[in-house]
């Protein structure tokens, strides 16, 4: 009678830790489910920002959050085996299987993690926009097209599109022409003959610069009132073959100022040649510096 009860008791403690270990399950999910509903919400209103800065639909980031889900489910799965003794063992080796797992998936795509991560410091940080006129190290200058969170499009001066991934651009120095201020001062140098008349010569490039269509007069207030010139042109250094002079001339932005500088240099020849000012014999400059 004695073994029936202390059975019966035995069943009965039986079916409490089973119901105990139910009842911790149940919890477990219901956290992880409350947990992947308020992450998702904040990872949905980061990729929807995110996207509305890139101009992209946010629908192609949604693995992000299906990312979330999978590994709160997933670290719900390994507590749960860890934590009833029955399982244990199942967990133990769950464990060691998702560490390979992730050793493996780490290294296959660190280079695109990389990328990825990259992106989102360049939406947060905002080095540059969309449509702003970049020049990215010493080798690539041009109109950013697009940015994705893997690559940033950069339309060149030869139409061409030179896609870089971004975590190349994280690690170059970054030359932005339009963040701010789009107003562009061109250097316009002009080397001259040792007998030229300098106040001639000055006269002529700041006349040619203030005709152009594109030139603009960017003089401060304080400029203004000391009687500045509207086009500053400096005897930057001498020459073996003549004198060396640079004009300071503004334009409303980079493709302007190109613009500019190039007719510039046309009009300023043309008058040189008309007011019989001579330009430094350059061949005897680097002849001389070679020998």
């Amino acid at each position: 009678m004695y073994y029936g009860l202390f059975v019966i008791f035995g069943a009965m403690l039986s079916m409490d830790k089973q119901w105990e270990q139910l009842f911790f399950v149940a919890i477990v999910l219901a956290v992880t489910f409350i947990l992947s509903l308020l992450l998702r919400f904040i990872v949905g209103r980061f990729i929807r920002g995110a996207a509305r800065k890139l101009k992209v639909d946010p629908t192609r980031y949604n693995f992000f959050k299906n990312a979330v889900d999978f590994l709160l489910f997933f670290v719900a799965i390994i507590v749960i085996f860890r934590s009833i003794p029955a399982l244990r063992t199942y967990g133990t080796g769950l464990l060691t299987g998702a560490g390979v797992l992730a050793a493996i998936v780490g290294f296959a795509s660190q280079s695109a993690f990389s990328n990825i991560i990259s992106g989102f410091f360049l939406v947060i940080f905002k080095p540059f926009s969309v449509g702003d006129r970049v020049k990215i190290g010493q080798s690539y200058a041009g109109d950013v097209e697009d940015i994705t969170l893997r690559h940033t499009i950069i339309k060149d001066f030869e139409n061409r599109r030179v896609i870089m991934p971004n975590s190349v651009i994280s690690n170059e120095t970054i030359i932005n022409s339009t963040s701010t201020d789009e107003k562009i001062c061109v250097f316009v140098e002009v080397a001259v003959a040792l007998n030229t008349n300098l106040d001639e010569a000055i006269r002529i490039i700041q006349g040619e610069a203030m005709k152009h269509r594109y030139y603009i007069d960017n003089r401060s207030d304080q400029e203004l009132a000391r009687g500045e010139q509207p086009v500053m042109v400096r005897v930057l250094t001498f020459l073996d073959a003549g004198i060396l002079l640079r004009a300071y001339v503004w334009a409303k932005n980079a493709t302007d100022a190109f613009d500019l500088k190039c007719d510039i240099n046309k009009s300023i020849k043309e008058k040189f040649d008309k007011e019989g000012i001579s330009l430094a014999n350059m061949q005897y400059q680097v002849l001389t510096k070679s020998s």
